[in-house]
């Protein structure tokens, strides 16, 4: 969210909001790494190498937006009368 969103939204901040925003912003991100490292019109074993980093980094950004989804769930489970 940007600080001028931030700026116009009325009321107190939302937490769980706040990381369900987190998490699609990291899954946005894992997806892009992928395409990207797909794209790559580079051969041979560095590129292979490379490769399976960035699909590394977005296996964990994948991981990451899951674990701040569920505690974006877990956390509206507790404020929920």
């Amino acid at each position: 969210m940007s600080p001028a969103h931030r700026r116009h939204r009325a009321g107190p901040p939302d937490p769980a909001g706040g990381l369900r925003e987190h998490s699609a912003t990291l899954r946005s991100h894992a997806l892009r790494l992928h395409a990207a490292a797909e794209a790559l019109d580079w051969r041979g074993p560095q590129a292979d190498a490379f490769r399976a980093e960035v699909a590394a980094l977005a296996e964990r950004c994948a991981t990451a937006a899951g674990g701040l989804a569920v505690a974006a769930d877990q956390l509206e489970e507790t404020r929920t009368p």
